[in-house]
């Protein structure tokens, strides 16, 4: 896995707007190189405002949409249209705004009747977009939040879903609502190209800090186990990070 690469901005609006135009600059860079990109979507506030950012950057043009995969790293199990899904925030933000082929788009399932199932069902779907022998395909960029104690996507510190070796799960009982949901793995998380971590704000200058820390422990720390093969990037504003020494 690549070393963490800290960039610091000054506050959350430049650091959305660096991150939207670099993830620009990644997919037109992918696909001069191999005919389209893949991404990895997250929520949250920091997350919907990069792409937000992305929809008013002028160079947004300049990628071809119709040969962008689009994916989501965790969802929320409530109903398709909810505004606590991820999917929700996306496409208000940016996706609906952009001529996608809707066939690459790809949403995690809505609140059914099989949680674990629809993991599954997921789990399934990445597979069939990956090379031969592989579980998920090779995400070009995978983008994650992080909460103040260091989770990212939809696995949290001492979580059973911290040690799986499957590619999706079903993630019950989160200590943050709502309580169910679908969740990448490490390993899915660490097949990526690119890991970039998102965070602003005070509130998680201490998970900047461990993240950073090249010796905290994943189980405790989830998003110091997030790393890409190519470069793990720590995207933060000044007062995330605070803590950093």
């Amino acid at each position: 896995m690549s070393p963490i690469d800290l960039r610091v901005l000054p506050d959350e609006p430049s650091l959305a707007a660096a991150v939207g135009a670099a993830l620009i600059s990644e997919i037109v860079a992918a696909q001069q190189e191999r005919g389209s990109a893949s991404v990895v979507l997250t929520g949250g506030g920091v997350g919907t405002a990069t792409l937000a950012a992305v929809a008013v950057d002028p160079r947004r043009d300049d990628v071809d949409w119709s040969r962008v995969d689009v994916w989501w790293g965790d969802e929320r199990y409530v109903p398709s249209g909810d505004p606590d899904r991820n999917e929700t925030g996306a496409r208000s933000a940016l996706l609906d705004a952009l001529p996608l082929d809707p066939a690459r788009i790809h949403p995690m399932p809505a609140a059914g009747a099989d949680v674990e199932g629809d993991a599954l069902s997921y789990a399934d779907l990445l597979r069939s977009h990956a090379e031969p022998g592989l579980d998920v395909p090779l995400f070009d960029v995978l983008m994650l939040g992080m909460g103040p104690e260091g989770h990212v996507a939809s696995l949290f510190p001492d979580s059973p879903a911290i040690h799986s070796s499957a590619s999706v799960v079903a993630v019950r009982e989160c200590p943050k609502p709502p309580p169910t949901r679908i969740s990448l793995t490490l390993p899915s998380i660490r097949a990526a190209r690119q890991v970039w971590i998102i965070a602003s704000g005070d509130s998680k200058a201490d998970a900047v800090a461990w993240c950073a820390d090249p010796n905290t422990d994943p189980v405790t720390v989830p998003a110091a186990g997030a790393r890409g093969q190519d470069a793990s990037v720590l995207w933060v504003d000044r007062a995330a990070a605070a803590h950093v020494t």
